[in-house]
């Protein structure tokens, strides 16, 4: 009886009986938007009648812990704007969008989802909302359904198409208000006031939970060298914050490496140095991070795969590398040569995505130390992506979740477009926590895409001058040749003491003070 008692009062507590909100939400009816500087502010005291709100909602891109939650807090927000007001969730994302193909969200699904991991309720896609034709079907979608709002839940691209769809329907008239959600497991859509997307923080805790399980084998088997390679193609966040979390022997930054302009064989002689010096002193094991666009970042590897790219889009193929570019790839092993000739992502380019990084440096390390007789080196190659992506949301994500769809509501109540929910001081407790709305267009910048300048959210790097990066730089020399592995272990739901621990990366953002 015991147990199932225990097991009863755990799945009560993932439904959702334990998510908090801030002071400024307690009443979505005395909670309004001030504008303060460029921003506006989430105030309480001053209470709202509105009539009932329609509201469209969608999911694009990657899952991300913590995404139910955000249906959970507007659901919630609009029935206490007005008990009549409906949710409309649209499903597979923006395609299914775009075709109508629509789920009304009431009381019973929403009875299913509280806390839980996922997409599930609506699914989610890949399709965008950017050209002149799709914008048309949209404001159709739109005003067949009598929406007052239509709320983007994704990452960078996602959000870069909420604030071209609010230009749009300002300029035809389309009185809807556009409002985006940051999400993303990567952790690159920060900024300008969105101190974190949404996901980070389950995430990395689950990798990193993963990543303790390794330092604890690589400990007690001695015989293993585990490559990890994390998500992250572009920036390195989650690399960053699973090595302060776990000290790995080694871990890659890609933005130090692309700064540096390191080439792939210096990474590979750094790995190796590593190896054989840990051999001398009979440890031929260890743990090495790897973030997902880190060859890209390499030197030589950037010119090889933009020279591919150029002649991709030309029509030509690998066959066409001259020259250095060549030479490089065909010193590559044929297992990447052939990951290195797969389809084109949507943005044009390789699929990074699809390449072993962590078995091509092995390899080539490999190779490196095969002759010298000290060395046993026996690799294990991991990749950590799809493991943390649906998560049950840590506590931390799903208080985070339930508010910003809260904020979404009362932006669509107040009539506000082209915004994107936030809340600062999230590296304090609930109470402590300030709920905004952030301008999109205040975090456009050009980028060149399929050979065209476009205007889009930029993603957030690593700052090589923030001080997760400086706690890591200062401390990762020591964790090379030392066994000083930390293993997090799994989220904790039910301790009341951890239940809200941040992210290091966050909290050395906000506090920065050191952890070690």
């Amino acid at each position: 009886m015991g147990k199932e008692s225990t097991k009863s009062s755990l799945e009560e507590k993932r439904l959702g009986f334990k998510v908090e909100v801030f002071p400024s939400l307690k009443n979505v009816q005395d909670a309004y938007l001030k504008e303060e500087g460029n921003v506006l502010k989430l105030m309480a005291h001053e209470t709202q009648h509105s009539p009932p709100l329609r509201v469209g909602v969608m999911f694009s891109g990657g899952p991300a812990p913590g995404g139910l939650n955000v249906l959970w807090g507007m659901y919630k927000g609009l029935k206490e704007i007005h008990s009549e007001s409906v949710l409309v969730g649209f499903l597979d994302g923006a395609g299914g969008f775009l075709a109508d193909n629509q789920l009304v969200i009431g009381e019973e699904e929403i009875a299913t989802i509280k806390n839980q991991g996922g997409f599930t309720l609506l699914g989610t896609g890949r399709t965008k909302i950017e050209t002149e034709e799709q914008m048309q079907e949209a404001a159709a979608v739109v005003k067949k359904n009598r929406l007052q709002g239509l709320v983007f839940i994704g990452g960078d691209d996602t959000n870069t198409n909420a604030y071209h769809l609010a230009k749009y329907f300002e300029k035809e008239k389309v009185r809807c208000s556009v409002v985006g959600i940051p999400k993303t497991i990567d952790g690159d859509l920060k900024g300008e006031g969105i101190e974190a997307s949404f996901g980070f923080d389950t995430a990395t805790k689950t990798y990193s939970s993963m990543i303790g399980n390794l330092n604890k084998d690589a400990l007690s088997a001695k015989k293993y060298w585990f490559f990890v390679k994390l998500m992250g193609r572009s920036a390195s966040h989650v690399t960053l914050e699973c090595a302060l979390q776990t000290r790995p022997n080694l871990a890659f930054i890609s933005e130090e490496v692309q700064k540096k302009k390191t080439t792939l064989k210096e990474i590979v002689e750094e790995v190796a140095k590593a190896v054989v010096e840990r051999a001398k002193e009979d440890k031929n094991y260890g743990t090495v991070l790897i973030p997902e666009g880190l060859i890209e970042a390499c030197s030589d590897m950037k010119a090889m795969i933009d020279a591919c790219n150029v002649n991709r889009s030309v029509g030509k193929g690998i066959e066409a590398l001259t020259g250095n570019e060549k030479e490089l790839f065909e010193s590559l092993p044929l297992s990447i040569q052939k990951q290195l000739q797969k389809d084109l992502d949507p943005h044009g380019n390789m699929q990074l995505s699809h390449v072993s990084t962590d078995q091509l440096i092995a390899e080539m390390v490999e190779e490196r130390v095969k002759d010298n007789e000290a060395v046993k080196f026996k690799v294990v190659p991991v990749f950590y992506g799809y493991d943390g992506r649906c998560a049950l949301p840590s506590n931390f994500d799903a208080t985070y979740c339930y508010n910003l769809g809260m904020i979404a509501a009362i932006l669509v109540r107040d009539r506000k477009t082209g915004f994107m929910a936030a809340i600062k001081n999230l590296h304090l407790p609930v109470s402590e926590w300030d709920g905004m709305a952030i301008p999109i267009d205040g975090m456009m910048s050009t980028e060149r895409r399929h050979g065209k300048e476009k205007l889009v959210i930029a993603k957030a790097l690593v700052d090589l001058k923030g001080a997760p990066f400086k706690e890591f730089s200062k401390k990762r020399g020591k964790w090379i040749k030392s066994d000083a592995y930390l293993a997090p272990g799994p989220i904790q739901f039910d301790d009341e003491a951890s239940a809200f621990e941040k992210t290091l990366t966050l909290v050395l953002e906000r506090k920065k003070r050191s952890f070690f």
